[in-house]
């Protein structure tokens, strides 16, 4: 069963994301450290939180100075430096005088609730629109897609193995009864094994897309990084089609970004959904590619072609695919209709029709393809 990812947890894994992206070796191990030490001191207190980070995730002197910017930057915090500095190890006896217990109350009141507002900042920015989001959020919202855990979608493979419960396995179970000279012996059992079934993720990256693609790429590549190679297959959809798998197979995500951009000559052009749909299935699709896939097409929907087109190949498309997901950005804004005539076209030949507009929106279409 996978873990159960709370609000809290995201905050802290994206901190530790952050870390790494600013260069700190921050492993695995050193992250789950920090979850287990942050539900110990308690999220509520900041400065505890500050110094269980500092504890767990920092690994020399030299990383002290990143640390203390990127806690400033994620948390929007502003702790003195007689916070960050070590606590003395001095037992007060005295009881402070009670002007001064209400007015440092009131400071370690203030500091939650500074911090408490990082927290919901981070849950707020899970449901925004991505295309009204500056640099700075998007920033941190690349640092979220850490915590996205994409799990395959499962079919049944042809071969059955032994297991200790199942079908009978009749011919295994009369084996063992003729060595045993005809005596009864316990049944044989045999299982039929599952496999990973392909997932097809086809990007569009017309001008239309334009605020989003940043986005799909970071999603695909943590499709292609979650399970084994040759599973997940990534296209851009435009003027052309073309396959980026290649370029996902980097392990680090801005690189892989990149090296997408190099690869795809008609970024932010026009759309031709049906054309290059037809053009994916004659020369992927209906050779195998497709065949019993779970296809994902992300899209607004805004064909400049022929709709006529894009339907007739969408049927094509949900003919030979296990399931057809199509996920458009504007489908989680109020107010919004299928109304385009690519959507229009589209729509009859497609299984699930999903939001993909936030990092919440894509956190439901891994769960889609899931249980695809």
């Amino acid at each position: 069963m996978d873990a159960v990812v709370h609000e809290a947890d995201e905050v802290l894994l994206g901190f530790a994301s952050a870390l790494r992206a600013a260069g700190l070796r921050v492993t695995s191990d050193r992250a789950q450290t920090y979850l287990i030490a942050a539900s110990v001191v308690g999220m509520a207190d900041e400065r505890a939180v500050y110094w269980a980070g500092q504890a767990t995730l920092c690994g020399s002197p030299e990383d002290l100075r990143v640390y203390d910017q990127v806690f400033a930057d994620w948390y929007h915090s502003d702790l003195p430096e007689s916070v960050r500095q070590a606590p003395p190890r001095v037992t007060v006896t005295q009881a402070p005088l009670e002007d001064d217990r209400d007015s440092g109350d009131a400071d370690e009141e203030d500091a939650d609730d500074v911090f408490r507002a990082a927290v919901s900042d981070v849950e707020v920015l899970r449901h925004r629109d991505i295309a009204e989001l500056g640099p700075a959020d998007r920033a941190r919202l690349a640092a979220l897609f850490g915590l996205l855990n994409p799990r395959p979608p499962r079919r049944s493979a042809y071969r059955r193995v032994p297991w200790h419960r199942g079908d009978l396995d009749t011919r295994a179970t009369l084996r063992r009864t003729l060595r045993n000279s005809g005596e009864p012996v316990d049944l044989a059992w045999r299982l039929r094994r599952t496999r990973a079934r392909r997932v097809v993720l086809l990007l569009d990256v017309s001008g239309s897309m334009g605020p989003y693609a940043d986005s799909l790429l970071r999603l695909s590549h943590r499709f292609e990084h979650g399970w084994a190679r040759g599973v997940v297959e990534v296209f851009t959809l435009g003027t052309r089609i073309t396959r980026i798998t290649a370029a996902m197979g980097l392990r680090d995500a801005d690189r892989a970004i990149a090296a997408a951009g190099d690869t795809v000559p008609d970024w932010s052009g026009g759309t031709r959904l049906g054309e290059t749909l037809k053009a994916f299935l004659d020369g992927w699709g209906q050779r195998g590619m497709a065949r019993g896939a779970v296809v994902v097409l992300a899209s607004d929907g805004w064909e400049r072609g022929d709709a006529t087109l894009l339907g007739e190949q969408m049927a094509r498309l949900h003919r030979l695919a296990h399931r057809v997901v199509w996920m458009n950005p504007h489908r989680g804004l109020a107010g919004y209709q299928p109304v385009q005539q690519g959507m229009a076209a589209a729509l009859p030949h497609v299984d699930d029709f999903v939001a993909g507009h936030s990092m919440s929106a894509f956190a439901d279409l891994v769960e889609v393809v899931a249980d695809a």
